[in-house]
């Protein structure tokens, strides 16, 4: 039985395209296939390289011999430009040097496997089912073929590149295509000659004259399987030239759901290497790929919060964070000419930032997360998974690339950005959707170094201090709840810890530092040991909150065996200090050292938590609320 071949199903032309044209077509398969050998149809050059399977391709092939529908594939006409830097199917490059009419958005797989199949003359390189690399020719079994249609699948036949299939270790021949005398003798007829009439009339003269019955099934074949085959159409979407990047990202998102989802920075991958302007000028096309390498290696190397380049370009501060600050700072400066626009970093905005913006605004953005670097060093954040939102660097950065370097050095901006990442991080404000408030933030930040009025809110308009800062709040029971790293305010409290002073338990000489967190492996410890709150406070599930951890070394760690007031007499003496001491180390981590030698867990918590809702407001500026005041 034929399995299913993957359809467009995406959304109707009127979805994706609303009022923009839409062109409906089906062309002939033969006619498809000629496109690309010549060029004419080419890929986006943000399509990803695909493959499929020997069986897949079989398949593929019997739907067409059966003349059963294929599904429609989505192309988008170029208007003689060039909208993304195309590429030729795989197989096809030898048309290269075409300028594409059409660029294929959907039936990629299914596409380049036919034309590998059916027009080049050049064994198939595919994959078996466990994905190991294969290059196989297609035949048809002429006789399986015209029996029942039920049975094609089983009429379609591959073989290795030398055309002979073999079985039992390869010790025995079982089908043997080395010549088109035996193909013919077999009676399998290959597929990648059947648009080549003069082939085929070959192949037929020595097929017939090897036996006179070959004359009526050679009837039968051409009549139910090559004539489907030639005669075979591909419903056909055409996108308009005119059609938006946005549309297009969207389209393509949409019709490819087996896929990885298409992301902006490999659709501007392919907008900027299309820029024919770019080219002509430097001789070479613009490759954006390169470009974030080098800036990425460069920051990742100065500061490890942005993540490890080892573990891949992408880790911690990611290509389209990068773009979302450009943007902003694009949107930022073509708003001063032009008020009526608007400040934004949707993605519609990323897919339209000109080249020319990109690369006159990428250097003094890259530089600014350089100097938010720094910012996050003197918040003792130093470890990208220390990192309470990578989100809130955007804007951050962003505010940086905009304000003049005395008005960033100013001890007030400084105050103010402080006050607001903290009120950002410990108020929870970027864990949702983030873009609106990238917006509000930059423009609202901007204007209040400069002391300019801004109308986007109320709260704003009347302070003068951004909404971040207005609307943030820290409930003081949060502390109960915030049990895992998951939580932005679970890191926070944990630099802040580490921020106002905190010494280590074994390497005691001073407060911890940015390098001392990277050398002596410091994390987050519980003060009440794991097994000492098991046995004496079962079910409680206050051991796991962030109040009963602290940051300390992996050398401290190991020491935190048995009550507090067991450990602390261990860990004074491998210091070397006196017990009552070792006291004021305790005493750095915001912690009653008296609660921990009479094994008070209650009173630890409560005394701790106390400390610990100071802290926080200290860093926001505020009043940590009560849940009974919030309830009013």
């Amino acid at each position: 039985m034929v399995a299913g071949i993957d359809t467009f199903d995406g959304c109707s032309p009127d979805d994706c395209q609303g009022e923009r044209s839409v062109a409906l077509d089906s062309p002939k398969l033969q006619t498809v296939l000629a496109d690309i050998g010549s060029g004419l149809l080419q890929l986006p050059d943000f399509q990803r390289e695909w493959k499929w399977d020997d069986q897949r391709i079989r398949e593929l092939i019997a739907t067409v011999t059966l003349d059963y529908p294929l599904g429609v594939v989505m192309t988008l006409e170029t208007g003689g430009k060039k909208p993304f830097r195309p590429r030729t199917l795989t197989g096809a490059e030898s048309g290269r040097s075409t300028a594409p009419d059409l660029l294929l958005l959907d039936g990629q797989q299914r596409l380049t496997s036919l034309y590998q199949a059916l027009h080049l003359n050049q064994p198939v390189r595919t994959t078996d089912e466990r994905g190991r690399e294969l290059e196989r020719w297609y035949y048809v079994d002429i006789v399986k073929a015209v029996g029942s249609s039920t049975d094609r699948d089983e009429a379609i036949v591959s073989v290795p590149r030398d055309r002979v299939l073999r079985s039992d270790f390869a010790r025995r021949v079982q089908l043997d295509l080395s010549s088109r005398t035996l193909e013919c003798q077999a009676r399998h007829f290959p597929l990648s000659i059947v648009f080549d009439s003069n082939k085929v009339t070959a192949w037929q003269r020595e097929f017939v004259l090897l036996d006179e019955a070959n004359w009526d099934l050679w009837a039968k074949f051409e009549h139910g399987i090559l004539h489907n085959v030639r005669s075979f159409q591909i419903p056909m979407i055409k996108l308009a030239a005119s059609t938006t990047k946005d549309a297009v990202c969207s389209v393509f998102e949409r019709v490819n759901t087996g896929g990885v989802p298409l992301n902006v920075f490999e659709l501007l991958t392919a907008t900027y290497a299309g820029d024919s302007e770019y080219e002509l000028t430097h001789g070479d096309y613009y490759r954006l790929p390169d470009a974030w390498h080098d800036i990425k290696k460069g920051l990742t190397t100065s500061y490890p919060v942005f993540g490890r380049t080892e573990q891949g370009v992408d880790d911690g501060l990611s290509s389209s964070d990068f773009l979302q600050a450009v943007t902003l700072v694009s949107t930022w400066e073509r708003k001063r000419e032009r008020p009526s626009m608007a400040v934004s970093c949707k993605r519609r905005d990323l897919l339209n930032l000109p080249l020319e913006d990109f690369i006159r605004i990428a250097p003094r953005v890259a530089s600014a997360f350089e100097w938010v670097g720094d910012f996050l060093s003197e918040q003792l954040i130093v470890r990208h998974a220390d990192l309470p939102y990578r989100t809130q660097l955007v804007p951050m950065a962003a505010v940086r690339a905009i304000l003049l370097d005395d008005e960033a050095e100013d001890p007030g901006t400084r105050e103010l950005l402080t006050r607001w990442y903290w009120c950002g991080v410990l108020g929870e404000m970027y864990g949702g959707a983030t873009e609106s408030r990238f917006t509000r933030d930059v423009e609202q930040l901007i204007a209040a170094v400069r002391g300019e009025s801004h109308g986007s809110s109320m709260s704003s308009t009347r302070t003068g201090l951004p909404d971040t800062i207005m609307e943030a709040a820290f409930l003081a029971d949060r502390l109960d709840t915030l049990t895992t790293r998951n939580s932005a305010a679970y890191k926070g409290i944990y630099a802040l810890l580490v921020k106002q002073g905190a010494v280590d338990w074994y390497h005691s000489e001073g407060p911890l530092t940015a390098s001392a967190l990277i050398q002596h492996a410091v994390a987050i410890r519980q003060v009440f040991p794991k097994h000492w709150l098991a046995r004496n406070f079962p079910d409680d599930n206050r051991g796991n909150s962030i109040v009963n951890k602290t940051p300390l070394s992996y050398r401290a760690s190991k020491s935190l065996i048995g009550s507090p007031s067991s450990y602390l007499k261990v860990l004074a003496r491998e210091a070397g200090t006196r017990p009552e001491w070792f006291d004021d180390v305790v005493t750095t981590h915001v912690i009653d050292p008296a609660t921990l030698h009479e094994d008070d867990f209650d009173a630890f918590y409560a005394d701790r938590s106390a400390r610990l809702v100071q802290l926080v407001n200290e860093a926001m500026g505020k009043r940590t609320v009560f849940r009974a005041e919030s309830d009013r």
